[in-house]
C-alpha cells in the first residue's frame, strides 16, 4: 500500500513540476502552449526537434529550466517504476485488485483536480510569487523579454483558433484600455506588420508582439473567445483604471 501511495505522490510531484516549469518558461517570453509542451517533453524525456526547442537551447535561463526538468524527470520515472513494481509484485490476487483500484481512483482524482480552474489559478499565482520571491529569473530573463520598468515588458503571443484576440479588428478589442499596446504582428505565411492600426485583424497562426504589464499580458495569452473572455477583458480594464488611479495619487 505504501508503494502505491508513493507512486501517487510521484505523480503529484510530476504534475506540479510541469506546471511550475511552464510558468517559469512563460516568464521568459514563451507562449503558454509552447511552454507547456516543452516542459512536459523535457520532464518525460521525450525527444523533439522543433523551432521552439532551438529557442530553448539558445536561451540560458530556459536551458537551465529544461536541464532541471530532465534531471527531476529521470529520477521521478525510476522512482515511479520502482514503486509500481513494489506495489504489485508478490501481491495476492485480492491485494492486487484492491491496490489497482486505489491507484486508478487516485489517478482519476488527480486528473479531475488538474481541471479545476480555481485550483489552477491559485497554483499559478503561488508559483509566480514563489519564482519572484526565491529565484532570480526576473533579472536574468533579458534574452527574449525586454523590460522597461517594474512588471512591464514585451512578449510574443502566438495566436490560436480559440484565442480572444483572433478574428476582430484591434479597434474593437480596446486593448489600450487594459494597458496593452500591440507593437507588431508577424503574419503567418505573410509579411510582418509593424505598428498595426485599428482595422488590423489578428489571424490564426500569427505572432503578436505586445507591450504592457507582464501579468496582464499573461492573462491575455490565456484568454479565450466567448462570454468568459469578454468578462475577463472588462475586469482587466477595471484593474488598469485602478492602477492608473493609484499612480496618479502617488504622483
Amino acid at each position: 500500500m505504501i508503494a502505491v501511495l508513493s507512486l501517487l505522490l510521484v505523480t503529484v510531484m510530476f504534475i506540479t513540476a510541469a506546471r511550475v516549469a511552464t510558468i517559469a518558461l512563460v516568464g521568459t517570453g514563451m507562449a503558454t502552449e509552447v511552454a507547456n509542451f516543452q516542459a512536459r517533453s523535457a520532464l518525460m524525456g521525450v525527444g523533439y526537434t522543433t523551432r521552439e526547442a532551438e529557442d530553448v537551447i539558445n536561451h540560458p535561463v530556459r536551458r537551465r529550466i529544461i536541464l532541471w526538468l530532465m534531471t527531476f524527470g529521470n529520477a521521478g520515472i525510476i522512482t515511479g517504476v520502482t514503486s509500481l513494481l513494489l506495489g504489485f509484485v508478490n501481491a495476492g490476487s485480492g491485494q492486487t485488485l484492491r491496490r489497482a483500484g486505489i491507484l486508478v481512483a487516485g489517478l482519476a482524482l488527480l486528473l479531475l483536480l488538474t481541471r479545476v480552474k480555481a485550483l489552477e489559478r491559485g497554483l499559478s499565482r503561488f508559483t509566480r510569487w514563489a519564482l519572484a520571491r526565491w529565484t532570480t529569473l526576473e533579472t536574468r530573463d533579458l534574452g527574449s523579454l525586454l523590460r522597461f520598468g517594474h512588471n512591464y515588458g514585451i512578449i510574443e503571443l502566438h495566436a490560436q483558433g480559440d484565442d480572444w484576440l483572433v478574428g476582430r479588428p484591434l479597434a474593437r478589442l480596446h486593448l489600450p484600455d487594459e494597458g496593452i499596446l500591440i507593437l507588431g504582428i508577424d503574419r503567418y505565411l505573410a509579411d510582418f506588420e509593424g505598428a498595426p492600426r485599428g482595422q488590423s485583424v489578428i489571424g490564426v497562426g500569427d505572432t503578436v508582439i505586445a507591450y504592457g504589464r507582464l501579468d496582464h499580458l499573461q492573462a491575455l495569452d490565456d484568454r479565450h473567445k466567448g462570454i468568459a473572455g469578454d468578462l475577463a477583458h472588462e475586469e482587466a480594464v477595471e484593474e488598469q483604471m485602478e492602477i492608473l488611479a493609484e499612480e496618479s495619487g502617488d504622483a
